[in-house]
Parts: structure tokens; sequence; C-alpha cells
């Protein structure tokens, strides 16, 4: 972000009503630019978007802090499976409702000023207009919608959403909309691995290092060679990542959660990079999805 735009003049003009320290601000400042630099920049296999605005929901963090969600739409973010409401129902009835998910492209949070010229944080969720459109017909799937983006925005920016919220009538965003970049390799598929698995690979200790969690291997794209082996561990009893202690080898997986909750020891069958794979723990389902690439067979 330019240091001359209206948001960042704004922004610091209301700091400065308030009495914050121009240290403060400087730092505000400097820690929005870099993350609208970190959003421009155009990583390997992925492509710039441009979203369209759809409507902007207003809720609050935990600590009572205002946030406003864009909900956008861009025709470049694949639409999920076709579900009809009664599905959807039935779905959400389910022991495992994230069985479902919406794709979406969560942006960096901005700073901007709302209507009362308090300061306030926003953040554009990009959705495929097909599954937008599906929202103005229907509640439920509108409810849904904004669920999951919470959901998503949580996991993502460790924040805590206040589940009472409400839709602007008078504007469709706040602020104003930056470009966004997704994949252009997408995941069509996924090939299920656990039958590759053998009792020497899996090497789960059940002792005073804590009980073995369930562990399911996928690999990605389902046919040709393997470009991503991924894991999903369900911790049932992790309400939070903080208590997880991992460690990726080439060939090898080591996942402690402490106290003694859970340890798992598996060799894996193939040759992963470790510094380039990442891992994210969903604290809705409480499951630890870590994606790794493949470099090589085992």
């Amino acid at each position: 972000m330019d240091s001359s735009s209206p948001c960042d003049q704004s922004l610091l003009s209301a700091e400065c009503e308030e009495g914050i320290d121009e240290d403060e601000n400087l730092y505000q400042k400097l820690l929005l630019q870099a993350a609208q630099e970190m959003q421009s920049q155009v990583t390997p296999n992925s492509k710039p978007i441009k979203p369209e605005p759809g409507f902007c929901v207003k809720t609050k963090t935990s600590d009572g802090g205002k946030v406003f969600v864009n909900i956008c739409q861009s025709s470049q973010v694949p639409p999920p499976p076709d579900i009809s409401e009664a599905e959807l129902v039935e779905l959400l009835q389910s022991e495992d409702p994230s069985g479902f998910r919406v794709p979406m492209s969560l942006g960096e949070p901005h700073a901007e000023i709302d209507n009362s010229s308090n300061g306030c944080t926003a953040y554009d969720v990009v959705i495929n207009p097909e599954f937008f459109n599906k929202t103005k017909g229907s509640e439920l799937v509108l409810e849904f919608l904004i669920a999951v983006s919470f959901e998503g925005l949580e996991n993502k920016y460790d924040l805590q959403l206040c589940r009472e919220w409400k839709i602007l009538k008078n504007r469709k965003f706040l602020g104003s909309i930056a470009d966004q970049n997704i994949r252009t390799k997408p995941r069509p598929g996924i090939q299920e691995l656990e039958s590759r698995l053998t009792d020497d690979q899996l090497t789960s200790r059940s002792d005073s290092l804590g009980e073995s969690p369930p562990l399911t291997l996928t690999v990605e794209p389902p046919q040709g060679e393997p470009q991503y082996l991924i894991a999903e561990i369900s911790l049932p009893k992790v309400p939070s990542s903080r208590s997880l202690v991992l460690d990726l080898g080439e060939d090898r997986m080591v996942l402690s959660a402490r106290p003694s909750l859970y340890h798992l020891d598996c060799f894996l069958p193939f040759i992963i990079d470790p510094e380039s794979s990442a891992a994210q723990h969903h604290r809705g389902t409480r499951i630890l999805t870590i994606t790794m690439p493949v470099i090589g067979s085992a």
C-alpha cells in the first residue's frame, strides 16, 4: 500500500486524536504496508484476481474490536460441489460437517475507518459467483457461508469472531478491495494412501508420551507423479496449536501434543521437503492438516 493513500492518512489522524504515541502510529503503518505488499506479491503457481464486491458483514472480535468482512466474488475461484438446501441441512446435522468445503481466498487484514470515524479492521473473502448467488435465495446458505468465512479467518489469523453479525444494507464493502493471488494449480482430487502404510511404518507410542491419534495420509494429484503428501491428524483433545510440537524429516514425521495428550511417530511413504511444508490446525474440527511437497520416492 502506498504511504500516501487516504486509508493510511485517515487511520493515522484518528489514532493521533486518541493520543496514541507517534512511534506506535509508525509501527502500525509499517505493519499495514507490509501486509499489503505481501498480498500483492505474485508467488509461483499463482495469479492475481480482481474481486467484485458482494456484501459486507459487521461483527466484533472477542475483545470488542470492530471487524468488517467483505464477502466478494470472482469467477477465478472454483465453485464448491453443487449441494441442495436439504443436503446442506443433512450435512450440518451429521457427525462430520467439515466434509463439505467452500473454496475461498482470504485476503490480508486492512485498517479502515467506519461511519463513526473510528478505526476498525476489514477482511476480504472471495468466493465463486455461482455459490454467492445461492445466498440470495436461501437464508440457510447465507448463514452457512458467513459461518465458514468466519472460521477461515479465525484459523488463518488466530482470531475469535463474535457469531452475532449484521449485513450492512447501504454498502457492499468497507474500504477498498485489493487484488488477491490464488493458486493456478488446483488440487482436483485426493487419493487415499491409508493402505500404503505398514505396521513398521507407523510406530506410534501410546505409553507416557500420549495416545496415538488417528492419521490419514493422502496424495495429490490422484494420477501421475505425486506433488503433495497430505496428513490429516484428528486431535479432539487439543483446542489450540500452542500445545503441539511437530518435527518433520525427509521421510519421517513426529508429533507431540502436550502435556502427554498425543504422540505420533511414523515413517512417510515418500521423500518430502520439510522446509517447504506447512501445517494448519483447525480449531473447529480439531484436525491438524500438514501439506508436504513430495520430492522423491521413499
